[in-house]
């Protein structure tokens, strides 16, 4: 795979933050993470020192760097017992959404950047993934079944406005009747609504919509870059009328935070039209944790240790526990409540728990200049 710089800010190295320190929250403003530590594979640590001048110095605030990757293939494999899902794609890697709840942070350390501040602003787009994924469909070995998008980091970020990556995809599963579920945060999802509901149509679409909170302000704290929670339900509505299957996902729920908004957003995505819903609970793996506990400290400081007790509470008194079936409910006395409340919820609204299965039988590659011509 290659790697060609596309943006690169005018501040370039300069502005990067010292790593293993916070930022000043003037110039992270807009950003999730408050500190930008090096990677867990990097030998190294750099720290910001006074030079001993004493100077003021105005320095700009963090800007927004985009590289290309022109994979050879797309499609990631998993075999996780507790997915519901063997197959995915990520158009992007890195999400400039800045939910600092993120579990796909660490994956930003295999780049050799950080989980942190780079992960929202060192973004990598894979403009080629529509023809990558093309090949890959129109193997002989191939066969069909769902893909999921948005299942690592969202497909509908903000870049995806001018690379329009996301798109393409959905025209190349649109013109093989390929089964696709996406999950996202990003109201940009109803510019595809044209091809999201021919699909839809014939069984082959159906979509998440992530609401973490209906609190305005908690949202715009925690998850700075994403529509505002009203603005989602509203995209509920757009892509259900549409006739386009619609989930909305209460996740995650914040023990102390945010949970006990857990019924109030099931009724909200209902009445916007929504006809499944689902849960998670909090989950904080490898470098998460840190910068989730850090942005308590800045934000919910009274509530940050009630926050994290209840957390260690549902994973055995670790942070994280990533057992299977577990990991994203926990165990112990506050997580069966949690399941059961919600079970009562969906019952009494009448959402389902899973969208209907798509259909895999109407899979057929499209045919190619040069293709023989079938006979019927």
């Amino acid at each position: 795979m290659t790697f060609t710089n596309v943006l690169i800010s005018f501040y370039n190295f300069e502005m990067r933050l010292p790593n293993s320190t916070h930022l000043d929250p003037t110039r992270r403003k807009g950003r999730g993470a408050a500190s930008n530590a090096v990677s867990r594979f990097d030998p190294y640590t750099r720290e910001g020192v006074d030079d001993g001048w004493e100077i003021d110095e105005d320095l700009p605030p963090l800007r927004t760097e985009i590289s290309e990757e022109r994979p050879r293939r797309v499609i990631t494999r998993n075999s996780s017992p507790d997915i519901g899902f063997d197959r995915s794609i990520n158009p992007y890697r890195g999400c400039e959404h800045g939910c600092i709840y993120c579990f796909a942070r660490p994956t930003h350390a295999y780049l050799g950047h950080s989980p942190g501040l780079d992960f929202e602003t060192r973004l990598v787009a894979r403009p080629t993934a529509p023809e990558a994924l093309a090949r890959e469909l129109r193997a002989a070995s191939y066969r069909p079944a769902t893909l999921a998008l948005g299942t690592n980091t969202d497909p509908y970020q903000p870049i995806e406005k001018d690379y329009r990556i996301m798109r393409r995809i959905l025209e190349v599963l649109r013109d093989f009747r390929h089964p696709v579920g996406i999950v996202t945060k990003g109201t940009l999802i109803e510019r595809d609504i044209d091809i999201l509901a021919q699909m839809a149509g014939q069984g082959l679409a159906a979509v998440g919509i992530s609401v973490t909170t209906l609190d305005p302000d908690l949202s715009r704290r925690m998850e700075p870059r994403v529509p505002a929670p009203a603005r989602r339900l509203r995209t509920i509505t757009r892509l259900a009328e549409a006739g386009i299957p619609v989930k909305v996902m209460a996740s995650p729920m914040i023990p102390a935070l945010s949970d006990h908004e857990l019924e109030g957003i099931l009724q909200a995505g209902r009445d916007a039209g929504a006809v499944s819903a689902s849960t998670i609970t909090l989950r904080l793996p490898r470098e998460v944790s840190p910068l989730f506990q850090d942005w308590l400290a800045e934000h919910y400081p009274g509530r940050a240790a009630h926050v994290m007790a209840r957390m260690r509470e549902l994973h055995g008194g670790r942070d994280y526990d990533p057992e299977w079936g577990t990991r994203m409910t926990g165990k112990g006395p506050f997580a069966a409540l949690l399941q059961h409340r919600f079970k009562i919820a969906i019952a009494r609204l009448g959402l389902s728990h899973r969208l209907p299965p798509l259909r895999t039988d109407l899979f057929r590659p499209p045919p190619q200049p040069g293709d023989q011509l079938s006979l019927f």
